[in-house]
């Protein structure tokens, strides 16, 4: 299995704030893999420096080989935890502005997720629902053509119904020669994509494990060994 995602020895820091200590793993292709941790883990400041948005103090990170930085974009689709559309949009315009930024953008892909997120091009973005525009944004995020795709809290704050219209999207429209890597503290609803997971605590890798070795060695779902370790957060 080719490694996509080649972390080593990555550490960051914000003043006195250690966010990142030397954290080192990689992901292969055809994964789905949840980064998981308390608000506060590093999970976000993990997914921009993977991104190429914000640089490492110390340490290496390579997609495909490839050290981040411009080339490296062009493999990564980032979906950060805040929208990338804006207010005037309708979900057209959403998608054009893609299709513009990013040779990538795959149209017809991504009106096929549309209609099976239920959302239609003519929608405005400012009259959608926060699960509705949850789905947007992950439908703009998996029509590129990406080797790597980062979920940033794709499922925070939505009700039930739109996490799982988001999770069965995810995998009806995943492509599995890529890797997908998301970050959530809401393990309970979506565990059951993943392939493998990474707890992240007080910015170090406190465990990395493929679900099921997990629950045969523990007897315990995700979420519990979750709970246990994170306990004290």
């Amino acid at each position: 299995m080719d490694d996509i995602l080649d972390i080593q020895n990555v550490s960051k820091q914000f003043g006195p704030r250690q966010a990142l200590n030397q954290v080192s793993f990689k992901l292969g292709s055809g994964t789905i893999t949840g980064l998981l941790g308390s608000n506060g883990s590093g999970k976000s400041t993990l997914m921009k420096l993977i991104a190429g948005l914000a640089w490492p103090g110390s340490g290496r990170i390579s997609i495909l080989g490839v050290p981040v930085g411009v080339e490296s974009k062009k493999l990564v689709s980032f979906m950060p935890d805040v929208p990338v559309t804006e207010s005037w949009m309708n979900i057209g315009d959403a998608l054009r502005f893609q299709q513009d930024f990013y040779p990538d953008f795959d149209q017809a892909k991504a009106l096929r997720m549309l209609d099976f997120m239920k959302l239609r091009t003519a929608d405005k973005v400012r009259t959608l629902s926060k699960g509705m525009n949850e789905r947007l944004q992950l439908t703009l995020a998996l029509s590129r053509r990406a080797r790597l795709y980062l979920l940033d809290e794709p499922i925070g704050g939505v009700d039930p119904v739109a996490r799982t219209k988001i999770l069965n999207a995810l995998m009806e429209f995943y492509e599995e020669d890529s890797s997908i890597l998301l970050s959530t503290h809401l393990v309970t609803d979506i565990e059951r994509i993943f392939d493998e997971v990474i707890f992240l605590k007080d910015g170090e890798i406190v465990l990395h494990r493929p679900v099921e070795e997990l629950r045969q060695e523990h007897g315990k779902s995700v979420d519990e060994l979750f709970r246990e370790v994170f306990a004290e957060c």
